[in-house]
């Protein structure tokens, strides 16, 4: 794996040896590379776009685990069944019910509040598919938790996930939301970039 990002002093980490390496080797093996500057926060909402593949969690997995950085990240409750459910758990896994999406945002600015030294990813699509507009979840829990955004980019044509900026939310959910996805899709071309074009 090729990492050319400085990990900062305020960046949460996990201290797992072994899930580190775990992410360098599947790294190294699909020749994907990680390129930009973290930011030096405790807490931040991490945005991943654009999500056109299952194999955009196993990559932006494999980062987080090579960086050893301690990440969680909300994903269908449907996908934590045995024998996945122990490891997805393990690497900061949060199951949601996806048809109370209020409860979900509750939840993440109250776990916000409640911890220190969390990073929370996000894939703003909601789903792989081809979506007209982003979901304004992740920016009204950044809004509610006044914490800021970090925008990582996947980019399937050049195998490289890319730390592109920090941003705080507006409070204009909708139209940041609508901004934000015309910049990463014209910006990234996603592992099948057919559903996000």
């Amino acid at each position: 794996m090729s990492v050319e990002v400085i990990i900062p002093e305020n960046m949460p980490r996990r201290g797992s040896p072994w899930l580190q390496g775990l992410g360098r080797l599947f790294l190294r093996l699909r020749g994907w590379k990680l390129v930009g500057e973290l930011p030096n926060e405790r807490k931040v909402v991490v945005v991943l776009a654009p999500h056109t593949s299952n194999w955009d969690f196993v990559i932006a997995a494999s980062v987080w685990l090579a960086l050893d950085l301690k990440l969680s990240y909300l994903m269908k409750q449907e996908a934590f069944f045995w024998p996945m459910k122990g490891f997805f758990m393990d690497i900061g896994g949060i199951p949601i019910d996806r048809s109370r999406p209020q409860s979900i945002i509750r939840g993440a600015v109250k776990w916000f509040r409640e911890h220190d030294g969390v990073w929370l990813g996000i894939t703003p699509e909601g789903t792989r598919k081809k979506v007209d507009k982003w979901k304004t979840g992740f920016l009204r829990i950044a809004h509610e938790a006044r914490v800021p955004i970090l925008l990582v980019g996947i980019d399937g044509t050049t195998q490289t996930i890319v730390i592109d900026k920090v941003l705080e939310a507006t409070g204009d959910h909708t139209t940041q939301a609508a901004e934000l996805r015309e910049y990463m899709n014209h910006k990234f071309s996603g592992v099948n970039p057919q559903y996000h074009l």
